[in-house]
């Protein structure tokens, strides 16, 4: 029997421009592409999810260009380390080549199953590929990392080197083999209704002018590719233009909050800043509920919620602003909002839902203070004066059959303002 190295495919859904799998092909033949469904994370979703759907369909697409060159994915479904107790059992391994996954779930099996390959003489090499700049790479002169946007920015920048997106090798170094690609239903899942759109990048460069307006039409849909890396992020960067550095700046944020939970992992279930949990939150189940059907009676907010129970999306803006509501005018815990969100988006990534959540939160770090309070009503104003977003989403409104306001804007600021005062003095 022949050996084999292995390409283990996680965050990473694509051939082109693919740190480690082009590193493996270059090394020599028989390289097997694999991909596992961890039910460790997998058990917690319905069936139809539409993440594991796109997941399905971009590996299928892969396995059918691999299988034209007469190699294929080996797609398996169950617990990691005892799939790859038996993949030990049934192939001569020499190297498994992974690129790095940063969160704390990730880091934890990947070390389980680098020493589980190391105790069998097989090497495990990670390499960076989801990011521009790890962990360890964008620090302060003491060499802590940053827990402040803007100097991180600014360092990230002074660092950075473009670097042209890599090619596909060849499809000759695969391991010839036909490995059928297992169905859906084979699987246990059932094909979602909800669409992971191609992602878009044709605007961007008004990104600046129409980024804050949900009527208009104009978002990359970008967030789930580079969540499952459909499309690389040097690939991305490699498309804009001198004048996308807004946009730039958005992808910057993502590596940032990427850091902040690889050195601070706690911030999972925790405030960022401890000074914070003394707040005592209301969580009202049925404003809770309310909140989640879209139901609060201000129209920004419900449209958002609709649209992102309907869809799977969520327009940025409005995400900020149904955080916010939630957090501050329901005084309810950020943490039931981000894992509802968590449920519901397609690009949900754990180091932005949560530093996004705790910054619209007030509790994390470089948060919007806490007594920043967004004004709904004036939101709707200024950013869909016409109604357009909000009319497509909430049919009923202006109708007697809309719902009335489930609380008074300047009652719950000022109930806010005194909760957190009385939060953090505590």
């Amino acid at each position: 029997m022949e050996s084999i190295s292995i390409f283990w495919f996680r965050r990473d859904l694509r051939l082109e421009d693919n740190t480690a799998l082009n590193t493996a092909l270059s090394k020599g033949k028989n390289v097997l592409p694999l991909f596992i469904f961890d039910e460790e994370i997998i058990n917690e979703l319905p069936p139809d999810d539409a993440r594991v759907t796109f997941i399905y369909d971009s590996l299928f697409r892969i396995d059918q260009k691999l299988k034209k060159n007469n190699s294929s994915i080996l797609c398996l479904k169950g617990n990691p380390i005892r799939i790859w107790k038996e993949l030990l059992q049934s192939y001569i391994i020499k190297s498994v080549y992974v690129n790095k996954d940063y969160e704390p779930y990730a880091r934890s099996r990947d070390s389980k199953i680098e020493k589980l390959l190391f105790s069998n003489s097989v090497e495990f090499l990670s390499f960076k590929d989801q990011v521009i700049h790890e962990e360890n790479e964008v620090l302060k002169k003491d060499g802590t990392p940053y827990t402040v946007f803007t100097p991180y920015k600014n360092k990230w920048l002074e660092i950075y080197k473009p670097n042209s997106p890599t090619n596909f090798i060849s499809y000759k170094s695969f391991f010839q083999k036909a490995i059928p690609f297992p169905d859906l239903q084979e699987l246990g899942f059932k094909r979602s209704s909800k669409k992971v759109r191609d992602y878009d990048l044709s605007q961007i460069h008004t990104y600046s002018e129409t980024r804050d307006f949900p009527c208009i039409d104009s978002t990359s849909y970008l967030s789930p590719h580079l969540r499952f890396g459909t499309v690389s992020v040097r690939t991305v960067i490699s498309m804009l233009g001198s004048s996308d550095r807004l946009f730039l700046s958005e992808l910057i944020w993502r590596e940032f909050f990427m850091q902040i939970l690889f050195h601070f992992p706690t911030v999972v279930l925790q405030n960022f800043k401890p000074k914070y949990d003394g707040i005592k939150w209301l969580n009202n189940e049925d404003d809770f509920n309310k909140w989640c059907e879209g139901n609060t009676g201000y129209p920004m907010v419900d449209a958002g919620m609709r649209q992102l129970n309907e869809t799977g999306y969520m327009h940025n803006r409005v995400r900020m602003i149904t955080a916010g509501f939630l957090c501050k005018h329901l005084l309810i815990d950020w943490r039931l909002g981000e894992a509802y969100f968590a449920k519901h988006l397609l690009d949900y990534d754990l180091s932005s839902n949560n530093g996004n959540w705790q910054w619209a939160a007030g509790t994390g770090c470089d948060a919007a203070p806490y007594f920043r309070i967004f004004n709904p009503i004036e939101q709707l104003k200024k950013f869909d004066k016409n109604e357009t977003y909000v009319k497509k989403w909430i049919p009923e409104l202006r109708t007697n059959t809309y719902c009335e306001p489930i609380v008074e804007h300047k009652h719950a600021r000022n109930r806010a303002l005194e909760t957190y005062k009385m939060g953090i003095n505590n």
